[in-house]
């Protein structure tokens, strides 16, 4: 059982991201980033089958722009084959959930070996406006929590691979820890509600691994409860 302090720290973060989202969000370092001129990378998915498998060319939202180009370690070539674990370390948007992936002990090769997944990743940012919500010392509690941070992260996981237009098509997805995500918007812009009822949107979709399709998300997602 959690101790007071940890149920202190969820319940600072549950109140967190309703606060966040009737805010809007926050500025600072913490905002979003900000949308660029349409380009080829942020074009409207054109996978048609169901296998949520996608290629570069499928790629979209108004982050992909912050991605180094071409074969560079973070590219899109360089990820696509890698397994997700392995493709987020590169990934200049994800360092802090890199950071958080691995203070729990075999959690990025249980990611890396799964097969067939969606990954909803919280860019920098969620996690800066999670560490100003509740404080340093709740923030690195529960990074020092691995049970509590580990179901925390298993609720961004979906145990079967989609691309955006077959998330929309489902309208709710099931998490690798349990609980529901509520899919809404349209294949060029997904949001994810989760089981506190806050909204996330999509920064940079479809982005292809070895073994998973990511989404690049604004805020950091609360099972219910």
């Amino acid at each position: 059982m959690y101790n007071k302090a940890r149920f202190l720290a969820v319940g600072a973060l549950a109140a967190m991201t309703v606060t966040l989202t009737a805010c809007g969000g926050s500025s600072g370092s913490a905002a979003a980033p900000a949308a660029p001129a349409p380009s080829a990378a942020a074009a409207a998915p054109t996978v048609t089958a169901r296998s949520g498998v996608t290629t570069n060319a499928d790629v979209f939202g108004p982050a992909c722009d912050k991605l180094p180009p071409g074969n560079a370690p973070g590219g899109l070539n360089a990820m696509g084959p890698m397994p997700v674990a392995s493709a987020a370390s590169t990934n200049p948007l994800l360092t802090t959930l890199v950071t958080a992936v691995g203070k729990v002990d075999g959690l990025a090769d249980t990611l890396n070996q799964q097969q067939g997944i969606t990954v909803f990743a919280p860019y920098n940012g969620a996690f800066d406006q999670v560490k100003t919500a509740v404080g340093d010392k709740a923030f690195n509690s529960l990074l020092a929590d691995q049970k509590q941070l580990s179901g925390l992260l298993s609720y961004h996981v979906v145990p079967k691979r989609y691309d955006a237009a077959g998330l929309v098509a489902a309208g709710r997805t099931t998490e690798l820890a349990g609980g529901d995500l509520t899919i809404g918007g349209t294949a060029t812009a997904p949001t994810v509600t989760d089981g506190m009822g806050n909204t996330a949107n999509i920064l940079c979709g479809n982005i292809p691994t070895s073994n998973a399709t990511v989404f690049v998300i604004d805020k950091v997602l609360m099972p219910k409860g």
